[in-house]
């Protein structure tokens, strides 16, 4: 079976594409990360690649004069590196409606709650664990779901229920959660790549 490639976008810390990186080393994941993309020329998801060798770029909007050839560039390195699937992991940019469209299905994002509940703008990172404790939910969880022109809206592809516990926190409950993140990435993707998920 010839593997998928993956183009992961990511802005932060990258713990999700180490996740999978981890996991294509130990033979676990049929796909193979061929790029990295971030927004932020700190994150720690740049450095997680190059310590894997797999080329990575950091671009945003602002580097370019017009939004075109912004959106012109992510296209060129999606192309060169001839990526199946855009993986966002824990990326905090829209994604263009251009790569919308022409990676249409083809868009996977993780969210950190049991969507459709706790999505949408400003609900990412500790702001959806807040609301989950604070609406006293029993359970919070993962989501893997397509990626469409609006935030946390696409068909939701799996998901994986963690317990909230009595005197949770934000930051506890966050904890709690990233470790079924990682495997939940891991099995969807795995699941995509046997055509157990079939994306449309």
């Amino acid at each position: 079976m010839e593997k998928l490639r993956l183009a992961v976008f990511a802005s932060h810390e990258g713990t999700n594409l180490q996740a999978l990186i981890d996991a294509q080393k130990e033979g676990q994941l049929l796909a193979e990360v061929v790029c990295v993309i971030s927004n932020n020329s700190e994150a720690g998801a740049l450095r997680r690649a190059k310590s894997a060798n797999i080329p990575s770029y950091h671009l945003n909007d602002k580097m370019f004069e017009n939004v075109d050839d912004y959106i012109q560039a992510l296209l060129n390195i999606l192309e060169k590196h001839k990526v199946d699937l855009i993986v966002l992991a824990g990326y905090m940019k829209m994604i263009p409606s251009t790569i919308i469209k022409k990676y249409h299905h083809r868009i996977l994002n993780i969210h950190p709650a049991l969507l459709p509940k706790y999505g949408g703008k400003g609900m990412f990172g500790l702001n959806v664990h807040k609301a989950v404790i604070e609406a006293g939910e029993k359970y919070s969880g993962a989501t893997v779901h397509l990626v469409d022109e609006e935030y946390d809206r696409g068909k939701i592809l799996n998901q994986v229920q963690v317990e909230v516990m009595p005197g949770d926190t934000p930051e506890t409950l966050a904890a709690r959660i990233l470790p079924y993140e990682h495997k939940l990435y891991v099995e969807t993707i795995n699941k995509i790549a046997k055509k157990e998920i079939i994306l449309e």
